[in-house]
């Protein structure tokens, strides 16, 4: 039985996804010390229940169960109920995540924790229906057993939790001093390998997810070794991905993840962060091929991002629904009827030799197989231009039908870490298309990020809604925000980027960094107390805080000259390696950033006016050109006396005879100063030097 009567704790939230709860009959409070202090005094467990707005199984769950009065009858009996945006809280989310896949090996959202007062987990699972089926145990038979054992054996249920939290609690990579295996970058790229799908791209079988990170590797890759099957593996996967029914060949932009191996059925969330990572791996294998077609998906992500995720301060939104009117897809798939409603018989025709469309329709249903009657619209084949033209107004009409539809809900919360990565693409379009427009999104969204959500000791803070500024900062807004500066100051050579970068990076070795083991701490040492520290290096949906700052360091060492932070990133390696030696294949942030330690690195500085038509010739072909192992500085007339004190180095390093003036150094070997512009040319983009 269901009601919409009723109001509890989280209607005071800021969290679209808490928000969503705020009426169900459960008596949900948000994560607090009440909620914890009520479980004890009441000798209750805690159900803890974590999710976000835009997952359309949490929408299941909750239509079914918390929803539901009887059921939530049962919770409120039986348990202190908390609710938790796993997007506002990665760090409890990654605690509660591996206890899960410990001790059930379940993992995903919802996800479902039942635990001790002192929030110590002895029960966990992901989505439970509301009654038991197919062997799955249902909520209403499931919360009188809890409730029962806890009433009769509580003292071995909290003595079972104390256990997993030891467990969990225990580093799992303690190895300084061990050394990444000497063929580890090559093992790494065999067991990618391995599992790549030759017959459709992409990494394994169903489900299938882009996984940027993994294709920005193989492109670095190739760039080291030369190897043509790795670029042939990223391109085949990143054309496969864009015609296939995971793009949104109407209104652009990625959906989450493809759950058939073909790359049609998608699950129909669209998330910022995939927005961010994969226009910037469509730019880098732009800038590696030269093929139209990697940049122009950029810049259709780019035109979704800026239409539909921009908010009127600049910043970017995390997520839209997979879900409209309580279906999955529904906003996204077209039935035969409709189409040939809106389009002319010679339209529709046009549209089937590009879009395969099917009568009875091509979206069935996850689980059974069933066709639902529509159709998802997929490419067959590369386009032809003639094609591309006669194609263009044709989805021009079927996007402005598609606006007559009620949209799928969108999260209007901002967060620090996932538009620092939004930020970096943007920097890098500006560099590699040369564009103003991008670099003023980039940064017109960084001052937002600056000004709104950091203080003057370069404390961030997590989450930004309608105002209100919430929930320290975890390492991956760090980590992300330092790799966006480092991109802004790769295009615009400003140095408010690269200082702020600097104090971004000395916070967070003094507030994360593990002074016993080494790495960052996903939680800084001033905040919240969990039952465990967080910490993480291996890769998930995004790149890992430790991998992406390991990269950050080697960089910021190369510019600056301070040797300490390639200490650093050495001593993150080291503290990594055992994990990363035995399934190098699963932290491939962490193998760029080794890439990029390994090879022999090329520095540039760049002396002269800033507005001298050969710096602009120079820059704009060094933005171009793809070179992840270059690090380019202009010591210009605006920035010469900030850059000498960030990067002492160049004090001495000037104009000659009034020049523009090039120093490059390969290596730890540093060539004499160039000041021909011929030189300068044949040296950076000819064949003198093979990693220029």
């Amino acid at each position: 039985m269901k009601s919409q009567s009723f109001v509890n704790s989280l209607i005071h939230e800021k969290s679209p996804y808490l928000i969503q709860h705020s009426r169900n009959p459960v008596n949900w409070f948000p994560w607090c010390d009440e909620a914890f202090q009520q479980a004890k005094t009441a000798n209750k467990p805690v159900f803890l229940s974590i999710g976000y707005s835009t997952c359309h199984w949490c929408h299941v769950m909750e239509n079914e169960s918390f929803e539901d009065t009887d059921v939530a009858r049962l919770m409120n009996d039986s348990f202190i109920c908390v609710k938790v945006d796993r997007e506002e809280r990665p760090d409890i989310d990654s605690i509660y995540m591996k206890a899960s896949q410990m001790m059930s090996g379940a993992t995903g959202w919802p996800l479902t924790i039942i635990m001790t007062p002192d929030k110590k987990p002895f029960f966990t699972a992901t989505y439970i229906p509301k009654t038991s089926r197919f062997g799955r145990i249902g909520m209403l038979d499931l919360i009188p057993r809890i409730k029962k054992q806890w009433e009769d054996n509580a003292s071995q249920m909290i003595e079972y939790s104390d256990k997993v939290t030891q467990i969990l609690a225990k580093p799992k990579h303690v190895n300084q001093g061990d050394m990444l295996q000497a063929n580890i970058i090559d093992k790494t790229i065999s067991n990618l390998s391995n599992t790549y799908d030759k017959q459709f791209g992409g990494f394994g079988d169903a489900p299938k997810f882009p996984s940027s990170h993994i294709l920005s590797f193989l492109l670095q890759s190739h760039y080291y070794r030369k190897q043509p099957e790795l670029l042939s593996m990223v391109e085949f996967t990143l054309q496969q991905m864009r015609f296939g029914g995971m793009y949104d060949q109407i209104g652009y932009g990625f959906h989450r993840y493809s759950t058939d191996k073909k790359w049609l059925l998608p699950h129909f969330e669209k998330m910022l962060y995939d927005q961010a990572m994969l226009s910037y791996t469509y730019l880098e294998a732009f800038q590696v091929t030269g093929n139209p077609l990697y940049s122009q998906v950029s810049e259709e992500i780019f035109t979704y991002v800026l239409r539909d995720l921009t908010s009127p301060e600049g910043a970017f939104y995390s997520a839209e629904d997979a879900d409209s009117e309580g279906e999955e897809g529904k906003y996204y798939v077209w039935s035969t009827n409709h189409l040939k409603e809106i389009l002319t018989d010679k339209e529709f025709n046009l549209l089937s030799d590009i879009y395969p469309i099917d009568n009875q329709g091509n979206f069935c249903d996850e689980a059974s197989g069933k066709s639902m009657g529509s159709n998802i619209l997929y490419i067959k084949t590369i386009l032809t231009e003639s094609q591309k033209k006669l194609i263009a107004p044709i989805n021009k009409k079927l996007f402005k039908a598609r606006l007559q539809r009620k949209p799928p809900f969108k999260d209007t919360k901002i967060l620090t870490d996932w538009n620092a990565l939004m930020i970096a693409s943007f920097a890098k379009g500006a560099s590699v298309l040369h564009s103003k427009t991008y670099q003023e999104v980039a940064m017109k969204a960084m001052d937002f990020i600056c000004r709104r959500m950091q203080n003057d000791e370069y404390q961030l803070m997590h989450r930004y809604k309608d105002g209100d500024i919430a929930i320290k900062g975890k390492l991956d807004d760090y980590a992300f925000m330092i790799h966006a500066l480092l991109e802004l100051y790769d295009n615009t050579y400003d140095t408010k980027y690269l200082e702020t970068a600097l104090g971004l990076t000395e916070f967070s070795l003094n507030h994360f960094w593990d002074n016993e083991h080494h790495g960052f701490f996903f939680t800084s040492n001033n905040d919240e107390k969990l039952i465990v520290r967080p910490k993480e290096a291996y890769d998930g949906a995004i790149p890992s805080g430790n991998g992406v700052f390991t990269r950050n360091l080697i960089k910021l060492s190369k510019i600056t000259g301070n040797m300490a932070y390639e200490k650093k990133a050495e001593e993150i390696f080291l503290a990594f390696s055992g994990m990363i030696n035995r399934v190098s294949q699963a932290f491939t942030q962490m193998m760029m950033a080794y890439q990029f330690a390994e090879n022999e690195s090329v520095e540039i500085v760049i002396c002269g006016k800033r507005n001298d038509s050969q710096i602009k010739e120079i820059t704009g072909k060094l933005k171009y050109k793809y070179c992840p192992d270059k690090t380019v500085i202009l010591k210009d007339d605006i920035f010469a006396h900030k850059l000498s004190k960030l990067a002492p180095y160049t004090k001495d390093q000037q104009m000659i005879d009034e020049k523009v003036s090039v120093y490059i150094c390969k290596g730890q070997t540093c060539e004499m100063p160039l000041t021909d512009m011929n030189d300068i040319m044949s040296i950076l983009f000819g064949n003198s030097i093979a990693t220029i």
